[in-house]
């Protein structure tokens, strides 16, 4: 994937990483904020708003100024994601739906935002975290959700916080592959 990233990036704005960062050091990007970043990326070199976002990251990341994970607040988001034998709408109904969803997520109290059956839906945790979860078909009797948890404080409730939805995604497909959810 990084190669094909690395390719896209010359394609897309016809400079390579190094040479990106090799600007961005020349201009001082070390200590300026993201949005300083990306307005110079944007109106100086014309990138979009997604390559610039992208290659600030990296950047940041390369050059150990921002861990893996961590967003410009200072926060941090993981995700994962998990494929299994049901259709979407079956997959998307076991997230959504309260009942449903404390046969894989025992004891989890989330508050919904917003959805968008059966693609996406959003959830406050109740500890002010944030939980983003993306569906899609991967043919009738096969979809995929992905997981992104937000505003986590920390590398290690990063850590924790994944393992923990590996887990759960885990349990999830057992509870469907079962039957136990319809």
């Amino acid at each position: 994937m990084r190669d094909r990233t690395r390719s896209g990036l010359r394609r897309a704005t016809g400079r390579d990483h190094d040479e990106w960062f090799a600007l961005l050091d020349r201009w001082g990007a070390p200590g300026r904020p993201f949005r300083a970043i990306a307005d110079w990326l944007q109106g100086e070199h014309g990138l979009s708003d997604w390559w610039a976002q992208k290659l600030i990251v990296e950047y940041e990341q390369a050059r150990g100024l921002r861990p893996p994970g961590v967003r410009p607040g200072g926060t941090f988001t993981v995700g994962t994601s998990k494929t299994v034998g049901v259709p979407v709408e079956r997959l998307y109904r076991a997230v959504v739906d309260p009942e449903e969803r404390e046969r894989w997520l025992p004891g989890v109290v989330l508050r919904e935002r917003t959805s968008r059956p059966p693609r996406s839906a959003r959830f406050d945790w109740a500890d002010g975290t944030r939980v983003s979860v993306t569906f899609e078909a991967k043919g009738d009797a096969k979809s995929q959700l992905a997981v992104e948890h937000e505003r986590l404080a920390d590398p290690e409730t990063a850590q924790r916080t994944k393992a923990f939805w590996q887990e759960r995604l885990a349990a999830l497909k057992t509870v469907l592959d079962v039957g136990l959810g319809g």
